[in-house]
Formats: structure tokens, C-alpha cells, sequence
């Protein structure tokens, strides 16, 4: 037997609060009804990651239905905590509401912030102050453990610099990069796994630091370098086809002249 709900051509965000109630209520989806905050944490990120991807293809359809997506989760996660009494989506809305207000003291009070840059200031500041924040190796230890590491890397050292542990330049931290890499070279020499994994993280955790110079976001760099690597693959592979060349077989010095190839072809 249906649950008894009404049919309209248009709905509001009441109308999915009250969706989801059916949904998890006695007599709705079984499916819902089982769900926990951590059964689907990972539904949330990769809607999150889709709303990201039509973003960067630049849809506005699809941006709408992802959003949508997130809303949904966001929905599922208040519900759980209303059968608990604990809150409600309301309750999330006044929270946010009210850290907006705080937050924007340029904006809700007679804090002065001409560009974007002294907003950014002014928001950090009453971060720190509502948050009781005082060293900065506490902000560093905010930053989630659960962000992709580069953009975990490049926030923890934003945060550094903000109290002048930094390079003064990109040559500083081109140079370190250069360190890490001897460094690594030596570890990998001597074979101590230990070593040369540390080694590894630090030359990583170096690059980030270039990237944030030269103001590059570090997270969406490696992503674009992995797409340009799976259309250069997919070129070798046709090349490999028509030559008849088995790629599994191949030597180095073969596979390196298809590579080139393929670097030709896509930039033509």
C-alpha cells in the first residue's frame, strides 16, 4: 500500500525533508531505513565529486541534478539525527545562518573590507578568535585528515605561511625540491623501504609548496596530468594496433618512440 503523500508540479525544500521522513519511516524504503551516517559517508564524496565534474564540463544541467544529489545526502544525515532528537535540517540552517552573520563582520558589522583578500582576513580572524585558536600548529591540525593529501599538503603550509614560515620565493622551494629528490636517490640507493617511503612523502609535500608559489592548485594539476597521460596511452595503444606492435613485448626504446609519436599527434 502507498503512503499517503501529495502530488505537485513543483516542489520546495519541505517537500524533501518530508520525502525523506517517508522514506525512513515504518512502511517506506527499507533500503533508506538501514542507512547510518557511515554506511554512506562514501555516497557523499562521490556526489560531492560529481558536482565537481559537471563544474569542470561546465553543466548547468548536470550541476543542478548533482546539487541535488548532495542536497539529498544532506537530507539523509539530518533525518538520522532527528530520530535521534538530537537536531534536524532546521537546526543545521540556523547553525550555518549564524556562522555566516559571524563570520562577515565586514558585512553584518563596521569591520572595513575593501577586496576580496581583507574578506578573507577578516573571516580567518574571527575563526581563530570564536574557535579560541592561538597557535598555529592547532589551525594546521583542523585541516581534515580526510581531504585528498595534496590539497591537505597545500592548506597546512597556506597556514604556515600566514605567520612567515615560509620561502621568500618559488626559487626556495624549487631548490628544496631538488633536495628532496637527492635525498629520495640516496634512500633508494641504501634500500631501507622506511626511508625511501618518507622520502618519497617529502618531495610530494616539496612539489606542493611550488605549486601554492606559483599558484597552482596542486590537487587539480595532478588530475589534469593524468588525463593528458590517458589520451597520450590511448594514441600509443592505437599506434602499437596499426603497427602490430605488441605492447606487452615491447621494448623500452620502442614503447618511447610510440610516446613520442603520440605527443606529436595530440598536439597537432
Amino acid at each position: 500500500m502507498a503512503v499517503e503523500f501529495e502530488f505537485k508540479d513543483k516542489y520546495g525544500i519541505d517537500d524533501l525533508i518530508s520525502i525523506v521522513t517517508l522514506l525512513r519511516a515504518p512502511g517506506g524504503c527499507a533500503w533508506d531505513r538501514a542507512q547510518t551516517h557511515f554506511s554512506i559517508k562514501k555516497n557523499f564524496i562521490e556526489e560531492t565529486y560529481e558536482v565537481i565534474e559537471a563544474i569542470n564540463k561546465e553543466s548547468t544541467e548536470g550541476l543542478k541534478e548533482e546539487l541535488g544529489d548532495v542536497l539529498l545526502q544532506i537530507a539523509l544525515h539530518c533525518e538520522m539525527e532527528r530520530d535521534q532528537g538530537n537536531f534536524d535540517f532546521d537546526d543545521v540552517c540556523n547553525d550555518i545562518c549564524q556562522k555566516l552573520i559571524v563570520r562577515h563582520p565586514h558585512v553584518f558589522g563596521d569591520v572595513k573590507a575593501d577586496d576580496a583578500d581583507q574578506a578573507l582576513l577578516s573571516w580567518d580572524a574571527v575563526k581563530q578568535k570564536t574557535k579560541g585558536i592561538k597557535k598555529q600548529s592547532r589551525w594546521m591540525s583542523d585541516v581534515p585528515l580526510e581531504l585528498p593529501a595534496l590539497m591537505r599538503a597545500q592548506k597546512v603550509q597556506g597556514k604556515a605561511a600566514k605567520v612567515g614560515f615560509d620561502w621568500d620565493n618559488a626559487g626556495g622551494a624549487i631548490d628544496k625540491v631538488r633536495e628532496e629528490i637527492n635525498e629520495l636517490t640516496n634512500a633508494v640507493d641504501c634500500g631501507d623501504t622506511s626511508d625511501i617511503e618518507e622520502e618519497f612523502g617529502d618531495i610530494l609535500f616539496s612539489c606542493v609548496n611550488v605549486a601554492r608559489f606559483i599558484d597552482v592548485d596542486s590537487e587539480e594539476a595532478l588530475t589534469k596530468a593524468t588525463d593528458k597521460f590517458i589520451k597520450r596511452f590511448s594514441v600509443v595503444e592505437g599506434l602499437a594496433e596499426e603497427k602490430g606492435i605488441s605492447m606487452k613485448d615491447a621494448s623500452l626504446e620502442e614503447l618511447d618512440l610510440l610516446w613520442d609519436k603520440a605527443k606529436e599527434i595530440l598536439a597537432e
